[in-house]
This record gives C-alpha cells, structure tokens and sequence, in this order.
C-alpha cells in the first residue's frame, strides 16, 4: 500500500527528508504543470516550481490537512504566481522610474559631448595666444593673475584675451545658427 500524500506532508513537516523526497517526485509535475499554465512561459515556470520546491520545506509546517494534500500545494503555487507576478510588477513599475532617467541622463551627456566638441572645434579656430589663455584660465580655473605669471603678459592682457575670446564664440555660433 502506497503511504498517503498526507502522511508524507506530516513527516516531512517533521523533518523526514526521505518523505519530503518522495512528496517531490510524487508532484513536481504537478506543481510545473500548473505554474506553466499559470505564466505561459517555460522558464518562468521553471524559476517559479524551483522557487515553491525551495520554499515548500517550511510550508509544510502550516499544513492542516484540513484539504487533501493536493489542493493545499494548488493554493501554494497559486500564491506563489501571484506574488511573483506583483513583485515583476513592482519591478517593472520601478524599472521604468529608472529607464525615464537613464534616457535623460544619457541625453545630457550628449547633449555635453556635443557643446565640447563644438567648443573643441571652435578653440582651434582661435590664435595660439587666446587658446593657451583660455586653457590657463578656463581649463585649468587658475586666476587671470596666475596665467599672467604664466604667459608672461599682464593681468589687463589677459583679461582682454578673455573678453576677445568671448566676442569671437559669439560671432561663430551667430555664423553657425544662421547657416
């Protein structure tokens, strides 16, 4: 005589690891077919019974046999798809949060790619002086005393290379928007 899935849940609630062993081979199919059915998806369902089969030890406790075992492990992997289908919702819900701010977040670094190269561009249009003066000053945030020292020229020369540099990016991107 064949011991009963309910005498097999009680022992292997008890520990019966022999038991919890033939319950699995008894149902695995069971519990696959039904949460296939359940997602549509094999490997959803694959993730799913190995999840119920991971997490069945402990539920096994809380059975009552109040219902035949069977239904009992229906119910199980019946919430065990609901939960799992909330938490890719959760997952989804967040993920589109984050998928909203990674496209900004990419814009913006295209958007500053592009100014750099524009300005990249621009600068090697500049003379020599006005480069290495907006290097100095820009580049490398030193003062405009600083880049005197540096260039050798003075303070007002500087300050009058920083000016003439702005005048001269504003006449090019006015050249470019009109083109």
């Amino acid at each position: 005589m064949e011991t009963s899935d309910e005498a097999l849940a009680s022992a292997a609630a008890a520990g019966d690891r022999d038991a919890f062993a033939a319950l699995l081979a008894r149902h695995y199919d069971r519990i696959f077919g039904l949460a296939f059915r359940l997602t549509g998806m094999r490997a959803e369902a694959e993730d799913l019974t190995q999840d119920i089969c991971l997490a069945l030890p402990a539920k096994l406790v809380s059975y009552r046999q109040a219902a035949r075992f069977t239904t009992w492990l229906y119910r199980v992997t019946v919430n065990a798809a609901h939960d799992r289908r909330r938490r890719r919702a959760t997952h989804t819900k967040a993920a589109d949060g984050w998928g909203d701010w990674e496209i900004a977040r990419q814009a913006e670094i295209a958007e500053a790619a592009e100014a750099q190269d524009w300005l990249i561009t621009t600068m090697a249009r500049l003379t020599p002086e006005l480069r290495d003066t907006v290097a100095l000053t820009l580049g490398e945030d030193l003062s405009q005393k600083e880049a005197s020292e540096i260039l050798g020229v003075s303070e007002g020369t500087v300050a009058w290379r920083i000016s003439e540099v702005k005048k001269r990016l504003r006449e090019i991107a006015r050249a470019e928007e009109m083109l």
